[in-house]
């Protein structure tokens, strides 16, 4: 469902932002980037069971790039999750290492942020819930949010 009106999300608390995603460098080498690009999604579903390891939301895009950004209740959390033998990920981390290590026909990437009250902003016109707007609480963007500073001063307005 489109929202036209200007939104703004928050999150109670602090939150990571994790970016991840894979670079397909030798496109004809299918049997390197296939297993790798099919990780992913019994990553996403296995975390969507299981709520309480910390994932809030995920967004994927596709093209030669793959992109997936990430909303993560803690850092603790998500490095647990990396760690952790019984779960999908160090599996599909090893596999990679042994079908591919440092061969350039695939490669990965991820990016980490802590983000904390006050130090974020968002602002989503004429949109579905997205990003944090689906991991989080989404409120009209007026008063003391209406402007980007204002939103970072927790709704309390200031200059624009």
């Amino acid at each position: 469902m489109i929202h036209k009106e200007r939104l703004t999300a928050t999150l109670e608390g602090d939150f990571v932002v994790f970016l991840i995603g894979m670079r397909i460098n030798k496109p004809w080498l299918i049997h390197k980037w296939f297993p790798v690009a099919q990780a992913m999604p019994r990553m996403l579903k296995e975390l969507g069971q299981q709520p309480d390891l910390g994932l809030l939301h995920a967004e994927m895009w596709f093209s030669r790039t793959i992109i997936l950004v990430q909303y993560w209740r803690s850092m603790e959390q998500l490095l647990a999750y990396a760690k952790n033998k019984d779960a999908v990920h160090l599996p599909a981390w090893r596999a990679f290492n042994k079908a591919i290590g440092t061969d350039g026909s695939v490669g990965i990437w991820h990016e980490t942020y802590r983000a904390s009250a006050g130090n974020y902003e968002n602002v989503y016109v004429n949109m579905p819930p997205f990003g944090l707007g689906k991991a989080g609480l989404l409120q009209p963007a007026t008063g003391g949010r209406q402007s980007a500073s204002g939103r970072l001063n927790g709704g309390r307005g200031g200059p624009d």
